[in-house]
């Protein structure tokens, strides 16, 4: 941009920083939703909930379950990502 560009449209530069922040902050929850780490961790954690007891062997099944199936859905994202990238 010029100069001239510049001064012209300098009255929505504030506009043109809250763009960038959000911008910023939907990139940002798209990474940590797409993110697996914490389903495998919660399927670590539903594993030792099981060995200690916590759980029954139904409730494991059934939670085992929808974490596996969310965990695929994650990793094919990711893969979806890489090949169109």
């Amino acid at each position: 941009m010029g100069l001239i560009t510049d001064l012209l449209t300098f009255p929505l530069a504030p506009v043109r920083g809250t763009v960038w922040v959000l911008d910023q902050v939907l990139l940002t929850a798209e990474r940590e939703y797409y993110d697996p780490e914490p389903v495998r961790a919660e399927l670590a954690q539903l594993e030792r909930d099981l060995v200690a007891g916590r759980i029954t062997d139904e409730e494991f099944d059934r939670r085992e379950d929808e974490l596996l199936d969310r965990l695929e859905w994650l990793e094919a994202h990711q893969q979806r990502l890489r090949t169109d990238s």
